[in-house]
């Protein structure tokens, strides 16, 4: 939560100094979100390259837990419990 906050102060600063400065934002906002999107699923390409040339089998359930929450922001999720029938 405390990397958002701080992310949201910087980009009101920077608008801030924007508007002072009466000058327009470099890309309307969804080109500027698509953008940084595409950033994120790029920097997961090396992670899954190196698996494949390793020859590691990729997985979703790999995928979901290295590039999801890298790409989302969000935590790992739990790994999953085995329920033993007695």
């Amino acid at each position: 939560m405390k990397a958002w906050i701080i992310s949201l102060v910087c980009g009101v600063a920077a608008g801030v100094i924007y508007a002072l400065l009466d000058v327009h934002s470099p890309a309307p906002p969804v080109v500027a979100l698509l953008g940084l999107f595409g950033m994120l699923v790029g920097e997961q390409l090396i992670p899954v390259g190196r698996r494949l040339l390793s020859r590691e089998p990729l997985t979703l359930a790999w995928f979901r837990h290295e590039c999801v929450p890298k790409i989302s922001g969000t935590a790992p999720p739990a790994p999953a419990k085995e329920s033993r029938d007695a």
